[in-house]
């Protein structure tokens, strides 16, 4: 069983920064890739960034691309979303997830495990 927590969401200026974290529990946690999603109002939940388990090959959407940056720090079971330039249309609930294999996919079915989610919202 991996438990997700997801910590760092707020209100933030359009242009500003957060970082959103997401810690997990497991002994597991470093053979997996981990990924972030998010789901603005009325919408689906959509992909945004993924990172393979040694963090070495990362995936971003394109709408996030030059703006997130996708981490990890095995040792300490977390992953991170550096999120830099942020605009309007980032306003959304952010979901951590683990993924079932070791590389970073985008498809929702790829990943088994998802946290509670933690809400950004970015004031124009």
């Amino acid at each position: 069983q991996v438990q997700l927590v997801e910590s760092g969401g707020g209100l933030v200026q359009a242009g500003g920064s957060l970082r959103l974290s997401c810690a997990a529990s497991g002994r597991t946690f470093s053979r997996y890739a981990m990924g972030w999603f998010r789901q603005a109002p009325g919408k689906e939940r959509e992909f945004v960034a993924a990172i393979s388990w040694s963090g070495g090959s990362t995936k971003y959407a394109d709408s996030v691309k030059g703006r997130f940056t996708i981490s990890r720090d095995n040792a300490k079971n977390t992953v991170y979303l550096q999120m830099n330039s942020l605009k309007p249309e980032d306003t959304a609930v952010y979901y951590c997830a683990k993924g079932k294999t070791s590389l970073p996919n985008t498809p929702e079915s790829e990943y088994d495990y998802w946290g509670q989610g933690t809400q950004v919202t970015v004031s124009s």
